[in-house]
Protein backbone atom coordinates (compact mmCIF):
# COMPACT_ATOMS: atom_id res chain seq x y z
CA UNK A 1 0.00 0.00 0.00
CA UNK A 2 1.29 3.44 -0.94
CA UNK A 3 1.21 6.33 1.51
CA UNK A 4 1.59 10.06 0.85
CA UNK A 5 2.04 13.16 2.96
CA UNK A 6 0.14 16.34 2.14
CA UNK A 7 2.32 19.06 3.65
CA UNK A 8 0.92 22.56 3.94
CA UNK A 9 3.07 25.69 3.76
CA UNK A 10 2.41 26.27 7.46
CA UNK A 11 4.22 22.98 8.23
CA UNK A 12 1.10 20.97 9.09
CA UNK A 13 0.95 17.47 7.58
CA UNK A 14 -1.73 14.96 6.67
CA UNK A 15 -0.73 11.36 5.97
CA UNK A 16 -2.96 9.43 3.56
CA UNK A 17 -3.01 5.72 2.68
CA UNK A 18 -3.85 5.03 -0.97
CA UNK A 19 -5.89 1.95 -1.90
CA UNK A 20 -4.70 0.60 -5.26
CA UNK A 21 -6.93 -2.45 -4.82
CA UNK A 22 -10.04 -0.23 -4.78
CA UNK A 23 -9.22 2.41 -7.44
CA UNK A 24 -6.03 1.41 -9.30
CA UNK A 25 -6.26 3.93 -12.16
CA UNK A 26 -7.07 6.78 -9.80
CA UNK A 27 -4.16 5.94 -7.48
CA UNK A 28 -1.79 5.57 -10.45
CA UNK A 29 -2.85 8.98 -11.81
CA UNK A 30 -2.57 10.64 -8.39
CA UNK A 31 0.91 9.21 -7.76
CA UNK A 32 2.04 10.22 -11.25
CA UNK A 33 1.05 13.81 -10.43
CA UNK A 34 2.68 13.55 -6.98
CA UNK A 35 5.96 12.36 -8.54
CA UNK A 36 5.86 15.19 -11.10
CA UNK A 37 5.40 17.70 -8.24
CA UNK A 38 2.14 18.81 -9.88
CA UNK A 39 0.53 19.57 -6.51
CA UNK A 40 3.35 21.77 -5.19
CA UNK A 41 1.97 25.24 -4.39
CA UNK A 42 -1.64 24.32 -5.24
CA UNK A 43 -4.32 25.43 -2.81
CA UNK A 44 -7.35 24.13 -0.99
CA UNK A 45 -9.78 26.27 -2.98
CA UNK A 46 -13.10 24.89 -1.72
CA UNK A 47 -13.84 24.30 1.95
CA UNK A 48 -17.37 23.40 3.00
CA UNK A 49 -17.75 23.15 6.77
CA UNK A 50 -18.56 19.65 8.06
CA UNK A 51 -18.43 18.24 4.51
CA UNK A 52 -15.11 18.39 2.69
CA UNK A 53 -11.95 20.27 1.66
CA UNK A 54 -11.04 20.29 -2.06
CA UNK A 55 -7.65 20.95 -3.68
CA UNK A 56 -5.43 20.06 -6.60
CA UNK A 57 -6.49 22.32 -9.47
CA UNK A 58 -5.52 25.89 -8.61
CA UNK A 59 -2.64 28.00 -7.34
CA UNK A 60 -2.22 31.67 -6.54
CA UNK A 61 0.01 33.74 -8.82
CA UNK A 62 0.32 37.49 -8.48
CA UNK A 63 -2.64 37.50 -6.05
CA UNK A 64 -4.82 35.79 -8.68
CA UNK A 65 -6.26 32.27 -8.50
CA UNK A 66 -4.99 30.43 -11.58
CA UNK A 67 -6.02 26.98 -12.76
CA UNK A 68 -3.72 24.06 -13.33
CA UNK A 69 -4.78 21.45 -15.88
CA UNK A 70 -4.25 17.70 -15.97
CA UNK A 71 -5.56 14.96 -18.24
CA UNK A 72 -8.94 13.42 -17.31
CA UNK A 73 -9.22 9.80 -16.22
CA UNK A 74 -11.96 7.18 -16.03
CA UNK A 75 -14.11 7.52 -12.91
CA UNK A 76 -13.73 4.35 -10.82
CA UNK A 77 -17.05 4.23 -8.99
CA UNK A 78 -20.11 1.99 -9.07
CA UNK A 79 -22.51 4.24 -11.01
CA UNK A 80 -19.82 4.39 -13.73
CA UNK A 81 -19.44 0.59 -13.92
CA UNK A 82 -16.59 0.02 -11.44
CA UNK A 83 -16.67 -1.77 -8.09
CA UNK A 84 -15.60 0.71 -5.42
CA UNK A 85 -17.04 0.08 -1.97
CA UNK A 86 -14.94 2.63 -0.07
CA UNK A 87 -17.38 4.63 2.05
CA UNK A 88 -17.06 8.42 1.97
CA UNK A 89 -16.47 9.01 5.67
CA UNK A 90 -14.17 11.14 7.78
CA UNK A 91 -10.68 11.16 6.27
CA UNK A 92 -11.46 9.56 2.90
CA UNK A 93 -9.75 11.07 -0.14
CA UNK A 94 -11.76 10.99 -3.34
CA UNK A 95 -11.41 12.26 -6.91
CA UNK A 96 -13.35 15.46 -7.60
CA UNK A 97 -15.19 15.76 -10.91
CA UNK A 98 -17.92 17.60 -12.77
CA UNK A 99 -21.26 16.03 -13.70
CA UNK A 100 -19.36 14.09 -16.39
CA UNK A 101 -18.36 10.73 -14.78
CA UNK A 102 -14.96 10.63 -16.52
CA UNK A 103 -13.94 14.24 -15.85
CA UNK A 104 -11.73 13.69 -12.79
CA UNK A 105 -8.11 14.69 -13.33
CA UNK A 106 -6.05 16.22 -10.53
CA UNK A 107 -8.55 17.70 -8.10
CA UNK A 108 -9.35 15.70 -4.99
CA UNK A 109 -11.29 16.23 -1.81
CA UNK A 110 -10.96 15.00 1.75
CA UNK A 111 -14.18 14.15 3.59
CA UNK A 112 -14.63 15.81 6.97
CA UNK A 113 -17.76 13.89 7.89
CA UNK A 114 -19.74 10.88 6.75
CA UNK A 115 -20.93 11.70 3.21
CA UNK A 116 -23.02 8.67 2.24
CA UNK A 117 -24.59 10.58 -0.68
CA UNK A 118 -21.20 10.42 -2.44
CA UNK A 119 -20.86 6.63 -2.11
CA UNK A 120 -21.00 4.80 -5.48
CA UNK A 121 -20.81 8.13 -7.37
CA UNK A 122 -17.25 9.31 -6.66
CA UNK A 123 -13.93 7.49 -6.79
CA UNK A 124 -12.72 7.20 -3.22
CA UNK A 125 -9.11 6.03 -3.33
CA UNK A 126 -7.58 6.34 0.13
CA UNK A 127 -7.94 7.52 3.70
CA UNK A 128 -6.30 9.47 6.49
CA UNK A 129 -5.84 6.98 9.32
CA UNK A 130 -4.00 8.86 12.09
CA UNK A 131 -5.53 11.28 14.59
CA UNK A 132 -2.95 14.08 14.11
CA UNK A 133 -3.67 14.21 10.36
CA UNK A 134 -7.42 14.23 11.01
CA UNK A 135 -6.96 17.19 13.37
CA UNK A 136 -5.13 19.11 10.61
CA UNK A 137 -8.02 18.35 8.24
CA UNK A 138 -10.64 19.44 10.80
CA UNK A 139 -8.77 22.68 11.48
CA UNK A 140 -8.59 23.42 7.76
CA UNK A 141 -12.30 22.66 7.45
CA UNK A 142 -13.27 25.16 10.14
CA UNK A 143 -11.62 28.16 8.51
CA UNK A 144 -13.89 31.02 7.48
CA UNK A 145 -14.80 31.06 3.78
CA UNK A 146 -16.22 33.56 1.35
CA UNK A 147 -17.27 34.21 -2.21
CA UNK A 148 -14.42 34.83 -4.65
CA UNK A 149 -16.31 34.43 -7.91
CA UNK A 150 -18.48 31.93 -9.77
CA UNK A 151 -16.24 28.91 -9.18
CA UNK A 152 -15.08 29.88 -5.70
CA UNK A 153 -18.14 30.26 -3.49
CA UNK A 154 -16.46 28.48 -0.54
CA UNK A 155 -12.95 29.97 -0.79
CA UNK A 156 -10.88 29.97 2.43
CA UNK A 157 -10.49 33.39 4.06
CA UNK A 158 -7.16 32.95 5.79
CA UNK A 159 -3.47 33.39 5.21
CA UNK A 160 -2.34 31.56 2.08
CA UNK A 161 0.22 29.50 4.00
CA UNK A 162 -2.63 27.84 5.91
CA UNK A 163 -4.38 26.50 2.77
CA UNK A 164 -1.49 26.21 0.31
CA UNK A 165 -0.01 22.77 -0.29
CA UNK A 166 3.77 23.01 -0.02
CA UNK A 167 4.10 19.51 -1.47
CA UNK A 168 2.56 16.08 -1.67
CA UNK A 169 5.14 13.30 -1.53
CA UNK A 170 5.41 9.55 -1.00
CA UNK A 171 6.35 8.23 2.42
CA UNK A 172 7.42 4.80 3.60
Amino acid sequence: MEKVCIELKNGKKMFVELYEDIAPKTVKNFLKLVDKKFYDETIFHRVIKNFMCQAGGYFIKDRTVTDKKAKSIVGEFESNGFKNDLKHELGVISMARTDEPNSGSSQFFLCVDNCEHLDKNYAGFGKITDDDSLEVLKTLNHCPTGYLGEYFSDFPNMDAENFTIKSIYRVK
